[in-house]
């Protein structure tokens, strides 16, 4: 019995709001545009803090990057003279950090270069990086041919590179990579292998550029020396750095910030000025999950007016639908309605009004994320989340706001209602 008095009363309430079309649907907008703005504003928030969390976690969370950086006042001193500067991390440094800290597995040293590239008529300027062969296992990037660099490489401080994806494109165009040679400013290297290229998040922070060389860190010193002369137009800059970049490798994800704090009071107690930055990509990705959290409550607040408008829009329909049927209410309170009979029904409506909305808005909100992602290319993601918070304050705002008009309604006296003209 209960059952077929609610569906008597959704019929009723689809009935009444259908003798007014215009106006009901002009109503729904309110909540169209609310609930489509929440979850799309969600999708787009949601799309670009996945791209930059997803850069940092492929630099990986139980590692630690050290870089060599410029002091200031040294940086000062070189543009006044034409002294070499000297700074940066040590070859002692990463012996230090390897033998003094038990939660450390591993260490990764690098030196960064720029250098001109050539193989026949076709030259470019690429970064050459001279590392070890644990750098390939740290920092992941697919292999596309050929090999990566290996320990006999070492050994035997083997002439070889391994050419990142774009560099590897623009020198030898659709040759075959792997066996070709490619001089290196005035040595020659041959190609072991082809990895992908990945641009990121700057190449200060990372040791992935589009056009890069990795080579084995002995060869670097031997070939290029420990001087390295940058040339700018017109000027040179000539700098003195053991080492651009050290990679330490933690054993436990627990440990990697009491490692970073311990390592950097190692480095401040050997070196006198500050010459070092330590990124931790564990710190970020908590800082940018922490901003993430705030992006979307601030995106969803935001949203969120647009709902509260539709629901105000609805509450003020409806209240003016208690005066239009006054008369209506006094005849059916007269004949024996209860109270919460004319509740029901007022609230139907209003849930009925918000539902569609709501159902309506949902379709917007997922079409325009996926239309700002294929016009423009930004990531976009529509997630489970933000459809069930759209659809269920689409559902509370029916609710709210048809409460006050509703209980209006059923406290009419009859008799004054019966008597309304």
């Amino acid at each position: 019995m209960h059952n077929v008095r609610i569906i008597r009363d959704i019929e009723l309430g689809l009935k009444n709001l259908l003798l007014h079309k215009l106006r009901s649907f002009l109503t729904t907008l309110g909540v169209v545009f609310g609930v489509g703005s929440v979850v799309a504003m969600l999708a787009v928030g949601e799309g670009a803090n996945q791209e930059a969390l997803e850069q940092i976690r492929r630099l990986g969370s139980n590692i630690i990057i050290l870089r060599s950086e410029k002091p200031v006042e040294e940086a000062t001193a070189a543009q006044l003279t034409s002294f070499m500067s000297v700074y940066g991390l040590l070859y002692n440094d990463e012996k230090r950090i390897r033998e003094t800290f038990d939660s450390v597995r591993g260490t990764v040293p690098a030196r960064i270069m720029r250098q001109e590239a050539r193989v026949g008529e076709r030259r470019m300027d690429l970064r050459v990086v001279g590392t070890t062969p644990e750098w390939f296992a740290l920092v992941d990037r697919p292999v596309l041919a050929g090999r990566v660099l290996k320990e006999r490489d070492m050994q035997a401080s083997a002439p070889v590179g391994v050419l990142s994806e774009a560099a590897a494109r623009r020198l030898l165009a659709a040759g075959h990579a792997v066996g070709q040679q490619v001089w290196v400013g005035s040595h020659v290297f041959e190609v072991a292998g082809v990895l992908q290229s990945e641009g990121g998040v700057g190449s200060d922070k990372r040791l992935d550029t589009d056009a890069d060389i990795y080579i084995p860190i002995h060869v670097f010193r031997e070939r290029f020396g420990e001087i390295i002369v940058q040339r700018m137009t017109g000027s040179r800059a000539v700098e003195l750095v053991e080492l651009h970049q050290i990679i330490v490798e933690v054993n436990d994800i627990d440990e990697v910030e009491p490692t970073a704090a311990g390592i950097r009071a190692m480095l401040e107690r050997f070196h006198p000025s500050e010459d070092y930055a330590i990124d931790v990509p564990l710190a970020l990705l908590r800082q940018a999950e922490a901003t993430k959290r705030t992006f979307n409550i601030v995106l969803g607040s935001i949203a969120g007016i647009s709902l509260l408008v539709g629901g105000i829009g609805i509450m003020n329909i409806m209240l003016a639908s208690v005066t239009e049927r006054t008369r209506e209410i006094g005849v059916r309170r007269a004949i024996g309605a209860r109270r919460r009979q004319i509740i029901s029904q007022f609230l139907v409506e209003t849930v009925v009004l918000s539902s569609i909305g709501g159902m309506i808005g949902l379709a917007i909100g997922i079409g325009i994320p996926w239309l700002i992602t294929y016009f423009a290319g930004m990531p976009t993601v529509v997630t489970t989340y933000s459809l069930i918070l759209a659809a269920g304050i689409s559902m509370t705002i029916g609710i709210v706001f048809g409460l006050y008009p509703a209980i209006r309604a059923a406290n009419l006296d009859p008799i004054v209602a019966l008597r309304h003209e």
